[in-house]
């Protein structure tokens, strides 16, 4: 598989467009302890320009100042902050401070007897003059030290103006009091930042995207201190170039660690907004000029939003549907009807009663249709399966295998190619597949967007799962693989650090498992399960009594064979 056949543009929704160029500034978020916590330095913007009258932390952009030698000069920096950003990071810190200084009034900074400046010192200074020959003049040094590389944000690719700001955080310079310059800023605020977004939830706070995540991710700090703690490896904690979707009727941002990020990255890589997110069961979803998605009516614990169902082809080349979902009459005349009918193979990942179950009715409705009929491809049950879950398929696939449509495109002849994958775990017969024109890989319920598969034994086996997790990452790194497409969720983006995410995660709540095992070793599945999901809901303890018998035999598999 050669990498220019992979992710092929000519199948996108929509032809590409280059977002708008950033611009670069820089934010200081100021910090100053109170008796409930900490507080951070907030004003409102002007009702004209940029974030009309919304909170912000106070900032701006570079200026070619920021950039000047001479200036540079002027700041007292730590070499671990040079080490980490160079003397780009160095010009961001220097843009915040200047910005600070012309919109409040507040300045980080040393006098010339390294003390830092007091109150009376800040105010002898002229806020409309060159603040770098002020600082020459004086002798002073500008705290680019105190400084802390919390964040970065760059603005949404959607959006006509857009920025690109690292988020500074620092001590509040004490004495000093914050005077708006009633210009660019307004109404100077301290305000915690659970109280902050407490206030924007009652609308009587207007704050942008990326301050209401900041302000969400700096909740959980204890005081300042434990923010500056936080930072001082001189890695930022975060950063962020959100992504624009359309659900409940609005726009809505997302960044990278929420669950619908993939998706938007997916069906629009140029961040063009406009697709729509709400989960529903009457429409195809067009993912693809050659894939639709069409999610089963039967959400629940279980399943999620409900079964993906997925179809893979144009109307050219007819389709392959994979995972037809259970015997719901409604949904799979969806199913039949979005392929026009012209459906020429039907694959099941597995034989689990949200996924084979409505292969047979469909390969009825296709034929009563007029169409062919197409066989029913996977792998059959195995004898551990459960009695709901019983699946023999009309044609066995062999890992490996590939099945193959062929039509007309715009540039000529086309293909749609779906590579098997033999990947127990989940379940003794469970499947993956690769669309390899593509790069894109079906995973069934291997890997889940929003939460993790049950491995339930014994038709599930947890030496098995890690394994076939391994096995899918080789894949993925092989054929270029980005974006994961689940039987339950939306498509998955960064697909080889979601499955070391996954694997991570697995291991870690294994070794919980051992250490159950350890502290109660003539325990029950219920005592441990007690002591290794403590950070579970207790309602979902039953299930997980499932996976952590299926820990369990991996651990005295190991163990035994040391």
């Amino acid at each position: 598989m050669t990498s220019s056949r992979q992710n092929r543009p000519s199948q996108l929704l929509q032809p590409q467009r280059q977002p708008v160029a950033t611009r670069d500034a820089s934010t200081i978020l100021l910090l100053r302890d109170c008796a409930d916590g900490y507080e951070v330095l907030m004003t409102r913007r002007a009702a004209q320009g940029n974030f009309a009258n919304a909170y912000v932390f106070p900032g701006g952009g570079l200026e070619a100042q920021d950039a000047d030698p001479a200036n540079h000069a002027l700041a007292r920096v730590r070499q671990g902050m040079v080490d980490a950003g160079g003397e780009l990071r160095i010009t961001q810190a220097l843009a915040g401070i200047r910005e600070t200084f012309e919109e409040l009034g507040v300045l980080l900074a040393y006098d010339k007897t390294g003390r830092p400046v007091s109150p009376a010192q800040v105010q002898t200074l002229d806020r409309k003059a060159s603040l770098y020959e002020q600082c020459r003049a004086l002798g002073w040094t500008l705290a680019v030290d105190q400084l802390w590389y919390l964040a970065h944000w760059t603005a949404a690719r959607d959006l006509p103006k857009r920025f690109n700001v690292p988020f500074f955080v620092a001590r509040m310079p004490e004495g000093q009091t914050a005077v708006a310059d009633e210009t660019e800023q307004f109404e100077p605020t301290w305000i915690g930042p659970q109280a902050a977004l407490q206030r924007f939830a009652e609308k009587s706070l207007f704050i942008v995207f990326p301050t209401e995540r900041t302000l969400q991710r700096m909740a959980v700090f204890a005081d300042t201190q434990a923010v500056l703690d936080a930072l001082q490896s001189e890695n930022l904690l975060w950063h962020s170039c959100p992504r624009t979707g359309y659900l409940q009727g609005q726009d809505t941002r997302h960044m990278e660690t929420d669950m619908a990020y993939g998706e938007l990255e997916f069906v629009h890589p140029d961040g063009q907004a406009g697709h729509h997110l709400d989960w529903q069961f009457e429409q195809a979803v067009p993912l693809r000029k050659n894939l639709l998605r069409l999610t089963a009516p039967n959400p629940g614990m279980m399943t999620g939003p409900g079964t993906n169902s997925y179809l893979v082809g144009d109307a050219s080349s007819g389709y392959i549907a994979i995972d037809p979902g259970p015997n719901e009459p409604a949904h799979l005349q969806r199913l039949h009807d979005a392929a026009g009918g012209d459906i020429r193979y039907i694959v099941c990942t597995h034989s689990h009663p949200d996924h084979s179950p409505g292969a047979a009715p469909l390969q009825a409705m296709v034929e009563l249709s007029g169409h062919a009929r197409p066989p029913i491809m996977g792998l059959p049950s195995a004898p551990t399966a459960r009695s709901n879950s019983r699946f023999k398929p009309e044609v066995t696939l062999r890992d490996g295998e590939r099945i193959t449509l062929q039509g007309q495109g715009e540039a000529g002849e086309i293909t749609h190619t779906l590579q098997a994958i033999f990947t127990p775990g989940h379940a003794a017969n469970h499947l993956c597949f690769l669309l390899e024109e593509d790069a894109l890989l079906f995973s069934g319920d291997h890997i889940l967007n929003g939460s993790t598969t049950v491995v339930s034994p014994p038709d599930g086996n947890m030496i098995d799962y890690l394994d076939s997790l391994d096995k899918l990452d080789a894949i993925c790194g092989e054929h270029g693989v980005n974006h994961i497409l689940p039987a339950h969720g939306y498509v998955l983006g960064s697909a080889r650090q979601q499955i070391a995410k996954l694997k991570a995660h697995r291991l870690a709540r294994e070794a919980k498992v051992h250490a159950a095992m350890r502290a109660k070793p003539d325990g029950s599945i219920q005592d441990w399960v007690a002591l290794a999901y403590a950070d579970t809901p207790q309602a979902l303890w039953p299930v997980a009594e499932r996976s952590l018998l299926a820990h369990v035999e991996r651990i005295q598999t190991l163990c035994l064979g040391r």
